[in-house]
Protein backbone atom coordinates (compact mmCIF):
# COMPACT_ATOMS: atom_id res chain seq x y z
CA UNK A 1 0.00 0.00 0.00
CA UNK A 2 1.53 3.50 -0.92
CA UNK A 3 2.79 5.58 1.65
CA UNK A 4 1.52 9.75 1.08
CA UNK A 5 4.34 11.96 0.62
CA UNK A 6 5.01 15.35 1.39
CA UNK A 7 4.12 16.06 -2.34
CA UNK A 8 1.22 14.09 -2.01
CA UNK A 9 -0.43 16.39 1.12
CA UNK A 10 0.47 19.20 -0.44
CA UNK A 11 -0.97 18.15 -3.88
CA UNK A 12 -4.88 16.98 -2.23
CA UNK A 13 -4.47 20.28 -0.75
CA UNK A 14 -4.03 22.26 -3.78
CA UNK A 15 -6.83 19.57 -5.45
CA UNK A 16 -9.59 20.77 -2.26
CA UNK A 17 -8.54 24.50 -2.67
CA UNK A 18 -9.15 24.40 -6.59
CA UNK A 19 -12.08 22.85 -6.75
CA UNK A 20 -13.56 24.49 -3.80
CA UNK A 21 -13.31 28.07 -5.62
CA UNK A 22 -14.33 26.21 -8.81
CA UNK A 23 -18.13 27.58 -8.06
CA UNK A 24 -16.66 30.70 -7.26
CA UNK A 25 -15.52 31.48 -10.74
CA UNK A 26 -17.87 29.73 -12.54
CA UNK A 27 -20.36 32.78 -10.55
CA UNK A 28 -18.00 35.14 -12.11
CA UNK A 29 -18.13 33.83 -15.17
CA UNK A 30 -21.82 33.75 -15.24
CA UNK A 31 -21.70 38.08 -14.80
CA UNK A 32 -21.12 37.94 -18.48
CA UNK A 33 -21.85 34.58 -20.27
CA UNK A 34 -24.61 32.14 -20.30
CA UNK A 35 -24.62 29.04 -18.65
CA UNK A 36 -23.87 26.68 -21.43
CA UNK A 37 -21.14 29.43 -22.95
CA UNK A 38 -19.73 28.55 -19.53
CA UNK A 39 -19.55 25.04 -19.55
CA UNK A 40 -18.91 25.14 -23.39
CA UNK A 41 -15.69 26.87 -23.12
CA UNK A 42 -14.71 25.43 -19.77
CA UNK A 43 -14.65 21.96 -21.78
CA UNK A 44 -13.42 23.08 -24.48
CA UNK A 45 -10.45 25.01 -23.20
CA UNK A 46 -9.37 22.27 -20.94
CA UNK A 47 -9.77 19.81 -23.82
CA UNK A 48 -7.39 21.87 -25.93
CA UNK A 49 -4.49 22.32 -22.76
CA UNK A 50 -4.75 18.78 -22.13
CA UNK A 51 -3.98 17.44 -25.45
CA UNK A 52 -1.32 19.56 -25.46
CA UNK A 53 0.18 17.64 -22.47
CA UNK A 54 -0.72 14.47 -23.77
CA UNK A 55 1.62 15.11 -26.80
CA UNK A 56 4.42 17.07 -24.54
CA UNK A 57 4.38 14.53 -21.73
CA UNK A 58 4.09 11.56 -24.77
CA UNK A 59 1.71 9.71 -23.10
CA UNK A 60 0.68 6.46 -24.37
CA UNK A 61 -2.91 6.54 -26.75
CA UNK A 62 -4.97 3.59 -26.04
CA UNK A 63 -5.48 0.72 -28.46
CA UNK A 64 -9.01 1.67 -29.89
CA UNK A 65 -12.03 -0.64 -29.70
CA UNK A 66 -15.97 -0.45 -29.21
CA UNK A 67 -15.74 -1.13 -25.91
CA UNK A 68 -13.30 1.61 -24.89
CA UNK A 69 -15.11 4.12 -27.30
CA UNK A 70 -18.46 3.62 -25.20
CA UNK A 71 -16.86 3.82 -22.08
CA UNK A 72 -15.37 7.32 -23.23
CA UNK A 73 -18.34 8.63 -24.57
CA UNK A 74 -20.43 8.23 -21.31
CA UNK A 75 -17.64 9.14 -19.32
CA UNK A 76 -17.06 12.57 -21.66
CA UNK A 77 -20.64 13.18 -20.88
CA UNK A 78 -21.15 12.26 -17.03
CA UNK A 79 -17.53 14.19 -15.88
CA UNK A 80 -17.83 16.98 -18.19
CA UNK A 81 -20.56 17.96 -20.65
CA UNK A 82 -23.60 17.14 -18.55
CA UNK A 83 -22.41 17.93 -14.27
CA UNK A 84 -20.47 21.69 -16.10
CA UNK A 85 -23.88 22.78 -17.67
CA UNK A 86 -25.64 21.72 -14.70
CA UNK A 87 -23.44 23.46 -11.86
CA UNK A 88 -23.39 26.34 -14.40
CA UNK A 89 -27.29 26.70 -15.27
CA UNK A 90 -28.28 25.84 -11.48
CA UNK A 91 -25.25 28.37 -9.78
CA UNK A 92 -27.63 31.33 -11.76
CA UNK A 93 -29.93 30.50 -9.32
CA UNK A 94 -28.91 29.41 -6.00
CA UNK A 95 -25.20 30.40 -4.15
CA UNK A 96 -21.75 29.23 -5.02
CA UNK A 97 -21.57 27.32 -1.72
CA UNK A 98 -24.67 25.56 -2.22
CA UNK A 99 -23.05 23.87 -5.83
CA UNK A 100 -19.96 23.18 -3.43
CA UNK A 101 -21.88 21.55 -0.58
CA UNK A 102 -23.69 19.02 -3.47
CA UNK A 103 -20.42 17.87 -4.95
CA UNK A 104 -20.29 16.14 -1.34
CA UNK A 105 -23.28 13.79 -1.93
CA UNK A 106 -21.21 12.52 -5.18
CA UNK A 107 -19.41 10.36 -3.16
CA UNK A 108 -22.51 8.88 -1.27
CA UNK A 109 -24.16 8.01 -4.33
CA UNK A 110 -21.23 5.71 -6.08
CA UNK A 111 -22.10 3.44 -2.90
CA UNK A 112 -24.95 1.89 -4.25
CA UNK A 113 -23.93 2.40 -7.91
CA UNK A 114 -20.79 0.47 -6.78
CA UNK A 115 -22.77 -2.19 -5.32
CA UNK A 116 -24.90 -2.46 -8.35
CA UNK A 117 -22.58 -2.41 -11.10
CA UNK A 118 -18.54 -3.05 -9.84
CA UNK A 119 -17.88 -6.63 -9.08
CA UNK A 120 -17.12 -7.42 -5.21
CA UNK A 121 -18.40 -3.96 -3.85
CA UNK A 122 -20.84 -4.74 -1.78
CA UNK A 123 -23.20 -2.76 0.58
CA UNK A 124 -22.39 -3.46 4.01
CA UNK A 125 -24.02 -2.05 6.67
CA UNK A 126 -21.81 0.24 7.60
CA UNK A 127 -21.40 1.97 4.38
CA UNK A 128 -25.51 1.70 3.91
CA UNK A 129 -25.35 3.61 7.58
CA UNK A 130 -23.38 6.33 5.93
CA UNK A 131 -25.24 6.84 2.87
CA UNK A 132 -28.49 6.96 4.61
CA UNK A 133 -27.17 9.87 6.84
CA UNK A 134 -25.16 11.49 4.23
CA UNK A 135 -28.77 11.37 2.26
CA UNK A 136 -30.63 12.74 5.34
CA UNK A 137 -28.27 16.18 4.37
CA UNK A 138 -28.95 15.76 1.18
CA UNK A 139 -32.85 16.63 2.23
CA UNK A 140 -32.09 19.05 4.79
CA UNK A 141 -29.96 20.79 2.13
CA UNK A 142 -33.21 20.40 -0.16
CA UNK A 143 -34.87 22.13 2.25
CA UNK A 144 -39.08 21.50 2.59
CA UNK A 145 -39.57 23.91 0.47
CA UNK A 146 -37.78 23.25 -2.45
CA UNK A 147 -39.00 19.81 -2.06
CA UNK A 148 -42.38 21.16 -2.05
CA UNK A 149 -41.96 22.34 -5.91
CA UNK A 150 -40.72 25.84 -5.20
CA UNK A 151 -38.65 28.44 -7.77
CA UNK A 152 -35.15 27.60 -5.75
CA UNK A 153 -36.23 23.57 -6.21
CA UNK A 154 -34.65 22.90 -10.27
CA UNK A 155 -31.46 24.74 -9.45
CA UNK A 156 -31.20 22.63 -6.50
CA UNK A 157 -31.75 19.59 -8.29
CA UNK A 158 -29.31 20.50 -11.19
CA UNK A 159 -26.65 20.36 -8.75
CA UNK A 160 -27.74 17.59 -6.75
CA UNK A 161 -27.61 16.09 -10.43
CA UNK A 162 -24.51 16.95 -11.75
CA UNK A 163 -22.78 14.83 -8.67
CA UNK A 164 -24.77 11.88 -9.32
CA UNK A 165 -22.97 12.53 -13.00
CA UNK A 166 -19.54 12.82 -11.54
CA UNK A 167 -20.70 9.43 -9.27
CA UNK A 168 -21.91 7.25 -12.37
CA UNK A 169 -18.52 8.90 -14.08
CA UNK A 170 -16.44 7.47 -11.76
CA UNK A 171 -18.58 3.84 -11.51
CA UNK A 172 -17.82 3.78 -15.68
CA UNK A 173 -14.22 4.63 -14.95
CA UNK A 174 -13.37 1.76 -13.03
CA UNK A 175 -15.14 -0.44 -15.27
CA UNK A 176 -13.05 0.98 -18.34
CA UNK A 177 -10.66 -0.74 -20.59
CA UNK A 178 -7.19 -0.35 -18.61
CA UNK A 179 -5.39 2.79 -20.19
CA UNK A 180 -3.37 5.60 -19.31
CA UNK A 181 -5.49 8.52 -17.47
CA UNK A 182 -4.32 11.36 -18.94
CA UNK A 183 -5.16 10.44 -22.69
CA UNK A 184 -8.30 9.37 -21.17
CA UNK A 185 -9.05 12.78 -19.52
CA UNK A 186 -8.18 14.47 -22.70
CA UNK A 187 -10.35 12.28 -25.01
CA UNK A 188 -13.66 12.12 -22.18
CA UNK A 189 -13.10 16.54 -22.29
CA UNK A 190 -13.03 16.52 -26.20
CA UNK A 191 -16.56 14.31 -26.60
CA UNK A 192 -17.71 16.78 -23.55
CA UNK A 193 -16.92 19.82 -26.21
CA UNK A 194 -18.08 18.08 -29.01
CA UNK A 195 -21.75 17.82 -27.19
CA UNK A 196 -21.36 21.25 -26.07
CA UNK A 197 -20.45 23.27 -29.20
CA UNK A 198 -23.59 22.54 -30.76
CA UNK A 199 -26.13 22.88 -28.59
CA UNK A 200 -24.60 26.34 -27.20
CA UNK A 201 -24.47 27.67 -31.06
CA UNK A 202 -28.55 26.60 -30.95
CA UNK A 203 -29.24 28.25 -27.93
CA UNK A 204 -26.53 31.39 -26.82
CA UNK A 205 -25.07 31.58 -30.12
CA UNK A 206 -20.98 32.33 -30.73
CA UNK A 207 -19.91 34.29 -27.66
CA UNK A 208 -19.22 37.52 -27.96
CA UNK A 209 -16.54 39.53 -26.03
CA UNK A 210 -17.59 40.36 -22.02
CA UNK A 211 -15.98 42.33 -19.02
CA UNK A 212 -12.79 41.71 -18.02
CA UNK A 213 -13.49 39.58 -15.07
CA UNK A 214 -16.09 36.78 -16.95
CA UNK A 215 -13.27 36.65 -20.00
CA UNK A 216 -10.64 35.84 -17.26
CA UNK A 217 -12.95 33.71 -15.15
CA UNK A 218 -13.37 31.43 -18.57
CA UNK A 219 -9.79 30.96 -18.88
CA UNK A 220 -9.01 30.15 -15.34
CA UNK A 221 -11.95 27.44 -15.37
CA UNK A 222 -10.58 25.58 -18.43
CA UNK A 223 -6.70 26.25 -17.53
CA UNK A 224 -7.30 25.21 -13.10
CA UNK A 225 -9.97 23.41 -12.41
CA UNK A 226 -9.92 21.23 -15.74
CA UNK A 227 -6.82 20.76 -17.23
CA UNK A 228 -4.08 21.51 -14.24
CA UNK A 229 -6.19 19.65 -11.53
CA UNK A 230 -6.39 16.97 -13.81
CA UNK A 231 -2.84 16.23 -13.82
CA UNK A 232 -2.43 16.68 -10.48
CA UNK A 233 -5.10 14.40 -9.76
CA UNK A 234 -3.09 11.44 -12.23
CA UNK A 235 -0.11 12.51 -9.97
CA UNK A 236 -1.48 11.71 -6.56
CA UNK A 237 -3.23 8.84 -7.22
CA UNK A 238 0.20 7.25 -9.44
CA UNK A 239 1.67 8.14 -6.01
CA UNK A 240 -0.37 7.41 -3.13
CA UNK A 241 -3.22 5.66 -4.62
CA UNK A 242 -7.28 6.52 -5.33
CA UNK A 243 -8.25 5.96 -1.43
CA UNK A 244 -6.56 9.17 -0.57
CA UNK A 245 -7.87 11.18 -3.98
CA UNK A 246 -11.24 10.34 -1.37
CA UNK A 247 -9.88 13.33 1.26
CA UNK A 248 -10.79 16.26 -1.01
CA UNK A 249 -14.74 15.30 -0.75
CA UNK A 250 -13.81 16.70 2.60
CA UNK A 251 -12.55 19.78 1.52
CA UNK A 252 -14.48 21.08 -1.10
CA UNK A 253 -17.84 21.90 0.44
CA UNK A 254 -15.49 23.94 2.46
CA UNK A 255 -13.83 25.91 0.63
CA UNK A 256 -16.59 26.81 -1.30
CA UNK A 257 -18.42 27.62 1.67
CA UNK A 258 -15.46 30.07 2.10
CA UNK A 259 -15.15 31.66 -0.80
CA UNK A 260 -18.85 32.30 -0.85
CA UNK A 261 -19.24 33.97 2.06
CA UNK A 262 -15.73 36.04 2.25
CA UNK A 263 -15.62 36.83 -1.66
CA UNK A 264 -19.47 36.73 -2.98
CA UNK A 265 -20.48 37.64 0.20
CA UNK A 266 -22.91 34.68 0.63
CA UNK A 267 -25.78 34.63 3.18
CA UNK A 268 -25.42 30.89 4.53
CA UNK A 269 -28.41 29.79 6.64
CA UNK A 270 -27.90 27.63 9.52
CA UNK A 271 -29.41 24.94 7.24
CA UNK A 272 -26.09 24.57 5.13
CA UNK A 273 -24.36 23.83 8.10
CA UNK A 274 -26.22 20.91 9.40
CA UNK A 275 -26.65 19.35 6.32
CA UNK A 276 -22.67 19.76 5.48
CA UNK A 277 -22.30 18.01 9.25
CA UNK A 278 -24.64 15.49 8.14
CA UNK A 279 -23.28 14.59 4.75
CA UNK A 280 -19.84 14.61 5.67
CA UNK A 281 -20.46 12.16 8.84
CA UNK A 282 -22.04 9.95 5.79
CA UNK A 283 -18.53 9.66 4.02
CA UNK A 284 -16.52 9.69 7.04
CA UNK A 285 -19.07 6.40 8.67
CA UNK A 286 -18.90 4.96 5.04
CA UNK A 287 -15.09 5.12 4.81
CA UNK A 288 -14.74 3.78 8.03
CA UNK A 289 -12.22 0.59 8.04
CA UNK A 290 -13.24 -1.78 10.56
CA UNK A 291 -10.50 -4.00 12.22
Amino acid sequence: MPHPTLRDWLSIMALGLIWGATFMVIAFALRGYGPVTVATARTTLGAVTLWIAVLALRRPLPRWSGRLGAHIVVIGLTSTALPFFLLSWGQQSVPSAFAGLSMAAGPLFVLPLAHAFVPGERLSWRKASGFSLGFLGVLVLMAPEALAGGPAALPRLACLCAALCYAVSSITTRRCPPVDPVPLAAFALLVGAAALIPAMLLSEGLPKTAGAVPMAAIVILGLVPTALATLIRVQVIRSAGPSFMTLTSYQVPLWSFFFGALVLDEALSPRFFAALGLILSGLVLSRKRTS
